[in-house]
Formats: C-alpha cells, structure tokens, sequence
C-alpha cells in the first residue's frame, strides 16, 4: 500500500512539473530573424538569385520569365545568361555577354494568343542600358540583322521602337519583324503601362551584371580566398543561343 502511495506521489510530482512548463517558447523577433536569414542562406547556392537549394535537387537549371498580357498580344521578357570557355591555363573567361530576349506573340482573341507566330529580339547589354535610362519622355530604336555579315544578310531585319503613349501614361513597344526567309512577317504594338515599365526597368537593372558575368568573377574571388571551390560553376556553353534560332 505504502508503495502505490508513493508512485502515486511520483506521478502527481511529474504531472505537476510538466504543467508548470510553458506551451511554447516565447517569441524573439531577433531569434526568429536570425534563424529565418541563417536557413535561407544555407539553403541558397553558388547563384542564390537563380538557383535555389531546394530546386538544385530537382533540376540543374531553372527557367524564369515575366509577360504582360495585352488586348493587342503578349510581351515577355526572360534573360539569356553569358557563355564561358575554358583556358589552357585553368580557370573560365567570358565568351560572349549574356542577353535580354523580348518575345512578342500576337493575340488572336479575348486572352488568347498565337504562340506558333512568337517573334524574338535579343536585346544586348548596351541596349538594356538604353531601356534603364529611358526617360518619360524620351523614345528609343532598335534595328537588327540577325544574319549580318553572312550570306542571308538583309533577309530578315528586325525592328523595335518604344516611345511614349499619347496620353503620356506609359509606353509603346512597337515591333516589327520582315522575314524573307520564311514569309512570315509581324508588326505589333503593345501598350505598356508606367507600373509595367517600372518592373521591366527593376528587372534589368538587377539582371544587367549578370548578363556581364561580373556575378561569376566576384564568387570566384571569394572562392580563391576562402581556399574552396564553391558550387555551381559558370556554365560553358558549346554553342550560344542564336535570336534568330528562337
């Protein structure tokens, strides 16, 4: 009897402990600051803005793009990283500097667009510049050959204009494209609202070092002075994305 008036004891004892602990610990912005930046920079890699860690586990390579959608068509935007090449003496230079592609697709009904009739301009880091620094009531030119300097020189030609709208509330993309290859011409204009082109503007602006390869020259500096190779190393790419392949 003495023993079950003991254990019985015990138990009240541990069920009392237990009641006297908090549910949950108390909440620390500082704690949970720190706890959320140390899991995300953990968890991002060698490109953090580009590829994820979670993602690296599904996919080597991850694609993004932004579109406005428009009445008159579709306008997209997606960047086209730079290609590298490997040296005889070790380590990777830059072979050609990364691009901007505008896509434009005509609409053939209420949200419904003609993908098969897509067009592409690859805008180069110079002429993102030109967008950057375009202002309100200013307007810039394009004018590609995307076959220059070879045999089909002047077959197609390309050609994109932005400038104000008329009520001064945004901006036109006019673009055109004749195609004397394939007979397939397209002349399009999208209106872009001032918030549109303020995104636009944001997204080249932080994308714009990127397309230089100044992104892999600074991680391969901390690299070297940290004694380790990081992952994710600059892709070589054996053969350049062509605008007029796309």
């Amino acid at each position: 009897m003495l023993r079950l008036k003991g254990l019985g004891t015990q138990i009240l004892r541990g069920a009392a402990t237990r009641r006297l602990q908090p549910l949950c610990t108390p909440f620390s912005s500082s704690h949970w600051y720190s706890t959320v930046a140390n899991g995300l920079s953990s968890s991002l890699g060698h490109y953090a803005p580009t590829q994820p860690d979670f993602l690296r586990r599904q996919t080597n390579k991850v694609y993004v793009k932004h579109t406005v959608f428009k009445d008159e068509g579709a306008l997209g935007m997606k960047p086209k990283l730079p290609d590298y090449i490997t040296l005889n003496m070790g380590g990777v230079t830059l072979a050609k500097e990364g691009c901007m592609f505008l896509e434009f697709t005509p609409a053939v009904g209420p949200r419904q667009y003609d993908w098969s009739k897509k067009k592409v301009i690859a805008l180069s880091v110079v002429e993102v510049g030109q967008l950057l620094s375009l202002g309100p009531d200013e307007s810039c030119e394009f004018t590609h050959d995307p076959f220059l300097g070879k045999s089909e020189a002047g077959k197609v030609w390309k050609v994109l204009k932005v400038g104000n709208l008329q009520d001064m509330e945004g901006y036109s993309f006019n673009f055109s494209v004749t195609d004397r290859i394939a007979n397939a011409d397209l002349r399009l204009s999208i209106p872009i609202t001032r918030g549109e082109f303020s995104v636009m503007q944001s997204s080249l602006n932080f994308i714009l070092p990127y397309l230089m390869g100044w992104h892999a020259y600074t991680d391969s500096t901390k690299s070297n002075e940290s004694g380790h190779c990081m992952s994710g190393s600059p892709v070589i790419a054996k053969k350049p994305d062509l605008e007029w392949g796309r």
